[in-house]
């Protein structure tokens, strides 16, 4: 990684910092993805005295190595929505499940320069955790979600986020061909919940690490 990008990118998500903690979130900067895990296994999790974990969906999450560290922890009641060993009806209920845990753990569509969280979901599990249910939220969030503004950020989410999260999911949407949201009426679309978060209640509840990397969709 080139030292000027770090260099820029440490002044950005500086400066973000501070703007989120004036919207009452709890904020720590991590220069890559292994002190970023550091950070919620070492600092964040001890704090909260979590016994329940859980999570929503997020590449960041899988790719930094948390999900393997935690899903086969004997320290903490795990609800692992991920299994690919369960049935349906069971991967729908542990979503259920996973909203009145201790620590909820997952990432965001963007982050604006103002200092908000904007999120669009499929089935609503992710942006139900960050919004209610939960005592603690735990957010991973890449250099690569900043944005400038919310008109911005439904415009990457829309136009790349969710076109590119159908290609990974192997889903049949239109924008799997054209790249672009078709407002389609796919009964695989995944474009149904939006959230736009402005501010953390109570205050510290929603915890956000941003990561000097480029990290997720």
């Amino acid at each position: 990684m080139d030292d000027h990008l770090k260099k820029y990118w440490n002044i950005r998500l500086g400066e973000l910092k501070q703007v989120l903690e004036e919207n009452n979130f709890e904020v720590y900067l991590a220069q890559d993805a292994a002190q970023a895990k550091k950070i919620v296994l070492g600092r964040i999790i001890p704090v909260t005295r979590a016994k329940s974990i859980s999570w929503g969906g997020s590449t960041t999450f899988t790719s930094i190595g948390l999900y393997d560290e935690l899903k086969e922890s004997r320290e903490f009641d795990i609800i692992d929505t991920y299994d690919k060993n369960v049935t349906m009806e069971e991967k729908l209920e542990r979503r259920r499940q996973a909203l009145l845990v201790d620590l909820f753990i997952t990432g965001t569509n963007a982050v604006t320069d103002t200092g908000k969280l904007v999120n669009l979901d499929m089935i609503g599990n992710r942006v139900g955790g960050i919004t209610f249910g939960p005592k603690n939220v735990v957010l991973l969030i890449g250099r690569n979600k900043v944005i400038a503004d919310v008109d911005d950020a439904l415009m990457r989410i829309k136009n790349y986020v969710a076109p590119a999260n159908v290609m990974r999911l192997g889903l049949k949407n239109p924008c799997i061909k054209t790249g672009y949201c078709e407002e389609c009426k796919s009964t695989e679309r995944i474009c149904n919940a939006w959230t736009i978060t402005e501010k953390s209640f109570p205050k510290n509840r929603i915890k956000i690490v941003l990561i000097n990397e480029d990290l997720g969709i």
